[in-house]
């Protein structure tokens, strides 16, 4: 039995049709048709706790009657025929069916088994059907088999160009275009040309199975490249890939690519091309030829037939075209540094060691963890050795060093003394650059902070009385033993002049022995 209450509390809580559908197992067709009536009757959620699923049934299929009647039998000759016919659908021949069947005073099968027993039917007798395409309703699409060979005008090196095709099934007007590769970017760009081509978008997208475009298609789910999930949803279209193993699911693109193979590459086949550049131009010209050859048993061409009868049926194009993203994920390392390819960027420090998704257009750098974008920075055209950081990326000990200058070191020098401005002088110049000494004068910045600059300066003063090239490991020594009390000075204070170290107080009281 239909679950009335729960259809109606979800519809009551904003839930699309599809949801309700999945959250009560009905299809959306009965769910439509449950709301409607509760329209009708005026029936709102929520209902008294003492109604039930099986009086809503009864109010809203008063003719309705239980368990006894036989079901409607189904004229599966019929539906097939009718499908065929255009603007048919199995949801408008259910519909007949259950009024037919109601007058006749018999009980209906519900949508979801009136659609498997004709699909078993149709499947176990090898029917056929002339499916009828509606006007923009689809846009099927594939890489060609064939390629155009280009050579490097320096080298001689061959290289090939990959055809795509896109077809609209109802008027057959194509789409053709050479890309130096298969791999995703150019497959989402070539969706991008193929709207500015047609002008509009198609409700449905057909690609093959191709990883590009589907990760993986099973009989229980579909799972979509992010980058071309989100194109999709851009220009408001719905991905259906083909089913596997199925290619009679994009029947003209299958077409499409055998005509652009002998129209297109084989045509071209005597040419021979420089640069991938001139292979677009030598495709688009052979596009032009294929979309305004005149059809053979029809009059008009491709392009006639699509300006006539499918152009005002596309859903417009969004103000800007869609800018490619490329997702990919990367395990954030010890340096907070995550790439992009060719160039590395910096993440927040405390990612290391997590793994995060980076989001990659033509111009922007996006990094995710669990859903929330953590950063973002402007991407590089071209190789930099120097990875690009921002300062509140960094620990605080890195952010602090990178704040280090020359001039700094000189100016707190002197505020310790003129031994330790000799020093620092020093640390600075010494090498090929001053950033080299930078290490050194961190050093000795903690040597003040934990001996104090008295004592640093001291230091100082005595390292420079021996040598002019000081070094930090020389002055931490001077330090650590100035730091300490020298023990012997005290003994010898204690002792006479002949070195005996007990005292007289010690022999005073009797404890060296004998006296005598």
């Amino acid at each position: 039995m239909v679950d009335y209450k729960e259809i109606l509390r979800l519809s009551q809580q904003y839930y699309s049709l599809r949801q309700i559908a999945a959250s009560v197992c009905h299809s959306h067709h009965t769910v439509k048709n449950v709301l409607d009536l509760a329209a009708q009757h005026g029936i709102e959620w929520p209902l008294d706790d003492d109604i039930t699923n099986a009086e809503l049934e009864k109010l809203f299929h008063p003719d309705k009657k239980g368990a006894g009647i036989p079901y409607a039998v189904i004229n599966y000759e019929y539906i097939h025929r009718e499908l065929s016919k255009k603007g048919v659908t199995l949801t408008l021949l259910w519909q007949e069916y259950c009024e037919t069947a109601y007058a006749n005073g018999e009980k209906p099968y519900m949508s979801t088994q009136f659609g498997d027993k004709y699909r078993r039917w149709a499947r176990i007798t090898k029917a056929t059907m002339r499916v009828t395409h509606k006007p923009g309703e689809t846009m099927q699409v594939d890489w060609a088999g064939g390629t155009i060979p280009y050579f490097d005008p320096i080298t001689g090196e061959e290289h090939k160009a990959y055809l795509f095709v896109a077809a609209l099934p109802c008027s057959s007007y194509l789409y053709v275009e050479a890309c130096t590769d298969m791999k995703i970017e150019n497959w989402l760009m070539c969706h991008i040309h193929a709207y500015a081509y047609f002008g509009g978008v198609t409700r449905i997208l057909v690609p093959d199975n191709l990883k590009t475009g589907v990760t993986a298609n099973t009989r229980y789910e579909t799972q979509l490249n992010q980058s071309y999930q989100e194109l999709a949803e851009y220009y408001g279209t719905a991905i259906v890939p083909a089913r596997v193993r199925k290619p009679q699911d994009k029947g003209l693109v299958e077409k499409s690519v055998g005509f652009s193979t002998t129209w297109i590459t084989a045509a071209l086949r005597e040419h021979r091309f420089f640069s991938i550049s001139e292979v677009k131009e030598a495709v688009a010209e052979r596009l032009e030829f294929i979309n305004t050859k005149p059809f053979q048993k029809r009059p008009g061409c491709r392009r006639e037939a699509y300006l006539a009868e499918e152009k005002e049926f596309m859903l417009p194009l969004p103000k800007r075209p869609y800018e490619p993203a490329v997702w990919k994920q990367q395990t954030v390392g010890n340096d907070y540094l995550i790439s992009d390819g060719l160039n590395k960027y910096s993440v927040p420090f405390d990612l290391i060691g997590e793994q995060v998704q980076i989001r990659l257009t033509r111009d922007l750098v996006e990094v995710y963890f669990k859903g929330s974008r953590m950063t973002s920075h402007k991407r590089l055209e071209k190789y930099s050795a120097q990875p690009v950081v921002k300062p509140e990326h960094m620990p605080d000990r890195h952010r602090e060093y990178l704040s280090y200058n020359a001039d700094e070191f000189r100016e707190w020098a002197k505020t310790v003394g003129k031994s330790a401005e000799e020093a620092v002088k020093y640390f600075l110049t010494s090498g090929n650059a001053a950033e080299q000494g930078y290490k050194a004068c961190v050093s000795l910045r903690k040597l003040a902070n934990r001996y104090g600059t008295k004592k640093l300066e001291a230091a100082c003063e005595r390292m420079l009385a021996f040598t002019s090239s000081p070094s930090i490991r020389t002055i931490a020594t001077l330090l650590k033993n100035s730091h300490e009390p020298d023990k012997s000075v005290g003994q010898k204070e204690s002792g006479s002049k002949y070195g005996i170290t007990r005292g007289a107080a010690y022999w005073k009281k009797g404890g060296g022995g004998n006296a005598e």
